[in-house]
């Protein structure tokens, strides 16, 4: 990889820290990316991103360098250079080494950190990725942008899911809910909807804010517990939401200063059990305000008006808080240097925030405006120096407190003081302090990886079992059993696992990775040598429990054996249940806050010490029946008694018998992976995995065979049954056949005397129409025979008629040819008239067309000659005034085209005049063919008259 030091003369970050100057309150480090040079300018970072761990911090700028920052080593690295701005960054996939970048040209690529190598490229976006959020066990994610969401499979880098809008609704954020499978999708619209990560299907939609609230969300926080849900948007209001209630629950006025909310997120707590009570928000004003939502104080601030804030991230442990600035460098604040609260314990962060008072306006109940909650104290100092190294280690620390030193910052010698004397933890911290004691390692991935594995086959009936009304608490106890099968086989074939692990899934039902750790460390510390005589209770560890017992109320032991009531009988009921069933829920936490904060040798002694302050109702006890009773119900004990008698058998029993000296100091799960737990005879409990799976294939087969002769035996009925109504459909077809042929045969003889009567009336029709036939015939031929007598008389009279019309026009005809030849001889002398005329006019206009044609000729030779003439001389004009003056070079280039176009023009008349006279010849060969003809015409008039 890269590295870029401080005195390089190129481009790189510059680590700049400040020291002895006036600094903001809180900033541990101000990053800047330069370029160093003869040109030196400042490259703008664009988004940042913690690791789970929060020791990491991934970093892209403007021209697309990916930048890793570890904190703990005080170092950065250059991890890629995509050349392209990114939009958005995540770095907590189920491969540490991999982190997802967005980039301007909407796509999504994968890379990893160690060989800065492309690992995958995802497409699809049809415009900028504006978030991308991971699952808790960093297999999938979601890429949002304003007009889709995607879900991809990071270990195959597939689109699984595609979500598409209409336009006009537009996507604000599509997550995952944290630790949890459950998305949210909400929309420009004002609708949130939550749906089922497995199945896809819708779980609920939030419904409209009530009247007088509305705001149009923008950005928007959830809580590590997935219960509060914070919306904000262009004002200056912030809508709290109950993911549980699906309702709005309350509705915080910002001071007169935010006008519109550009970020949230919740700075995360160890102290609230995942329920974050402190709310960062980045204003217009580029001031990031935190402020407690339940009391509505305004607990600090960062930024200001000159150094504003671009965006901000809070890592995953709630100990850093990273912005990009508006000048385009990142500041790294130490949360604990804001809140002032390094050297004291828990409950005094939390003590300023509890003794704010609510202020609740009467004309909205759920309106709440944030006052401010801050002190005239240190945190008012502007002058606060920077450490000159991150996350440095105090060495005047002993050796001792390392011992006792635990996570988050958290010391076990001051919490056993403060157990001792006030005999429990604050409720309120509890499981925040349970989860520091025990050290857990919250490995999501190896939790996601026993998850992902699905339902134990052994604890797929477990409601049969163990009937509890909550569904929700009957599904986190039989995934957690399935983890811790899936995790050692002895745990699938352990029969008292689930009354163990039921009092922490009650307790950490609503964060299932809790609550299996919490087991698991229970199982390995508190749970020693109790499978080495599987499946036998231990009987190692109810011998050191009797030995105990023997040593501190030998007569309570012989009374116990008088009536052959055993270590199983009164030690064993009360391990295998974790003194759940005899305490009461106070009771029993109060119990386990001295478990967790001791040896695990001090579980034993508890039970020992039940067992002696019980000890008058049990010398009581004569029947096998009252022990047994005694030990599996609650009983009139005073469990501070019993608290301290335990301490007592600590410090009093010997060392020869001492249970601490025979079994293992606490050691808590390891981190990333979870340890081997082979720790119980594995023959013993394979032999008892392979007969319950022959048991269970032989329950399979049988019920197999059991369903199939069931569905031989419908098969049978249904036949037998279809056979039936076959037989009775049969017969009454018959019935109806028989019925139906009588009906034929009746028909059929009243159908034979029908036709006997048709043939009688057929013949008598018959007879009647050869009479009427013959009668007609008669009167037709006398009928004819009459016509035949009209017609011929009326042709002798149309003959006669047509005889004197003939003479008639013969006369007539005659007479029409002699006026004919009367009128042609007139004709004749007429025509003859006219040819005489028409050929003297004929003559005269002839002499008249060649006289004037001539004249034309010659004036048209006349006016080319004169042409010519005038080109001659213009010519010789122009070749004088060119020799003269070459400035009238332009003037002959004028006088050269008017030649030119007189010379065309002369060309044209010459064609001109050709064709005319080309006209006139053919004229005049006309004229002499008409001539011709004429004279012809005359000759044969002549020669007719002569004849004549």
């Amino acid at each position: 990889m890269e590295r870029c030091d401080l005195g390089e003369r190129r481009q790189g970050p510059i680590w700049t820290r400040r020291a002895g100057a006036a600094a903001p309150r809180g900033v541990i480090v101000n990053i800047i990316h330069g370029v160093q040079g003869y040109h030196s300018k400042t490259i703008h970072f664009l988004n940042v991103a913690f690791n789970n761990s929060g020791d990491s911090l991934l970093a892209g700028d403007r021209q697309g360098n990916i930048y890793v920052f570890d904190l703990n080593g005080n170092r950065f690295n250059l991890v890629q250079k995509t050349m392209q701005a990114c939009t958005a960054l995540a770095f907590n996939l189920r491969r540490k080494t991999e982190f997802l970048v967005a980039l301007a040209d909407y796509s999504v690529k994968c890379f990893d950190t160690g060989t800065q190598e492309l690992v995958s490229w995802m497409r699809g976006h049809e415009s900028s990725v504006s978030s991308i959020s991971v699952h808790g066990s960093g297999k999938y994610a979601i890429t949002t942008s304003t007009d889709t969401a995607q879900l991809w499979d990071l270990d195959t880098f597939q689109r699984i899911r595609k979500l598409n809008v209409r336009q006009s609704v537009g996507i604000q954020k599509v997550f995952f809910l944290p630790l949890s499978n459950t998305i949210l999708s909400c929309f420009k619209d004002n609708s949130v909807f939550a749906w089922e990560f497995d199945t896809l299907h819708c779980k609920y939609q939030l419904p409209t804010p009530v009247e007088g609230s509305v705001l149009f969300y923008k950005v928007f926080a959830v809580t590590r517990d997935s219960r509060t849900l914070v919306a904000g948007g262009k004002s200056n209001h912030l809508h709290l939401w109950s993911l549980q209630l699906k309702r709005l629950v309350r509705i915080i006025q910002m001071p007169e200063k935010v006008r519109s909310v550009r970020h949230l997120e919740f700075l995360p707590d160890s102290f609230d059990g995942g329920s974050n009570k402190v709310l960062g928000v980045l204003s217009q004003d580029n001031v990031m305000r935190f402020i407690n939502i339940e009391s509505c104080k305004l607990l600090f601030d960062i930024g200001s008006p000159e150094e504003g804030i671009s965006t901000a991230v809070i890592s995953p442990n709630g100990r850093y808080i990273a912005s990009v600035m508006e000048n385009g460098s990142l500041n790294l604040y130490s949360v604990q240097a804001l809140t002032q609260e390094e050297n004291k314990p828990p409950p005094a962060m939390f003590k300023v925030v509890e003794d704010g008072p609510k202020y609740t306006p009467e004309e909205n109940k759920l309106i709440t405006k944030v006052t401010s909650g801050k002190s005239k104290g240190p945190w008012k100092s502007k002058q606060s120096k920077i450490q000159s190294r991150l996350l440095k280690v105090q060495a005047t620390t002993s050796l001792e407190n390392k011992e006792n030193e635990l996570p988050s910052g958290l010391n076990k010698k001051r919490l056993q003081a403060l157990l001792k004397g006030f005999g429990e933890y604050p409720a309120k911290y509890r499981m925040f302090v349970w989860r520091s004691l025990l050290q857990l390692p919250e490995n999501h991935l190896a939790f996601s990886s026993l998850i992902d594995r699905g339902i134990h086959s052994a604890f797929v009936n477990i409601q049969k079992e163990y009937p509890i009304k909550s569904r929700k608490l009957l599904r986190v106890l039989q995934r957690t059993l399935s983890a811790l099968a899936h995790w050692s086989a002895i745990f699938a074939e352990t029969p008292y696992l689930p009354l163990l692990a039921f009092p922490f899934v009650k307790l950490f039902q609503n964060n299932q990775l809790i609550c299996f750790e919490v087991v698991a460390t229970v199982v390995v510390n508190f749970c020693q040598h109790w499978f080495e005589y599987f499946p036998n209770p231990p009987l190692n560890v109810l011998g050191m429990m009797e030995n105990v017992l023997a040593h501190h109320d030998k007569e309570l032991l012989r009374h116990l054996i008088k009536y052959n009531v055993t270590s199983q009988v009164y030690a064993w009921p009360l391990l295998e249940t974790l003194l759940s069933e005899v305490l009461t829920r106070e009771e029993w936490l109060k119990v386990f806050d001295n478990i967790f904060s001791n040896h695990p040798s001090y579980f034993l002694m508890i039970v020992v010490a039940y067992i002696i302050c019980s000890r008058v109702p049990l010398l009581h006890c004569n029947q096998a029946a009252d022990f047994e009773y005694f030990f599996h119900h609650r009983n009139n004990v005073d469990i501070n008694v019993v608290i301290k008698e335990a301490y007592h058998l600590m410090e009093a029993t010997p060392l020869d018998i001492h249970p601490q000296h025979m079994l293992d100091d606490f050691t808590p799960l390891t981190k990333g992976q979870y340890p081997v737990f082979n720790k119980y005879p594995t023959f013993i409990v394979d032999y008892q995995a392979r007969e319950w799976e022959k048991i269970r294939q032989d329950e399979i087969e049988y019920l197999r065979k059991r369903q199939l002769a069931h569905e031989s035996e419908a098969k049978a009925q249904e036949q037998k049954a279809e056979d039936e109504a076959w037989y009775r459909k049969q017969k009454l077809l018959r019935e109806a056949e028989e019925q139906k042929r009588k009906i034929l045969l009746e028909e059929e003889e009243k159908l034979a005397e029908q036709r006997q009567r048709l043939a009688v009336g057929k013949k008598e029709l018959k007879v009647k129409e050869l009479q009427l036939l013959d009668a007609s015939r008669r009167r037709f031929l006398n009928y004819q025979q009459d016509q035949l007598q009209m017609e011929l008389k009326r042709l002798d009279d149309e003959i006669a008629r047509k005889a004197s019309l003939r003479e008639q026009e013969t006369a007539a005809a005659v007479q029409d040819i002699e006026l004919r030849q009367m009128e042609l001889e007139s004709q004749k002398q007429l025509f003859e008239q006219h040819l005489i005329k028409d050929q003297e006019g004929v003559t005269k206009e002839m002499k008249e067309e060649v006289e004037a044609h001539r004249r034309k000729v010659d004036l048209e030779d006349q006016r080319v000659q004169r042409l010519i003439e005038i080109d001659r001389e213009e010519t010789q004009k122009a070749h004088t005034v060119a020799e003269e003056n070459l400035a009238k070079a332009e003037q002959k280039h004028i006088d050269t085209d008017w030649r030119l176009q007189a010379q065309r023009r002369l060309r044209r008349d010459d064609q001109d005049r050709e064709r005319c006279y080309k006209e006139i010849v053919k004229l005049l060969h006309d004229n002499r063919v008409k001539e011709a003809e004429l004279l012809k015409a005359m000759r044969e008039t002549e020669e007719k008259k002569i004849f004549e």
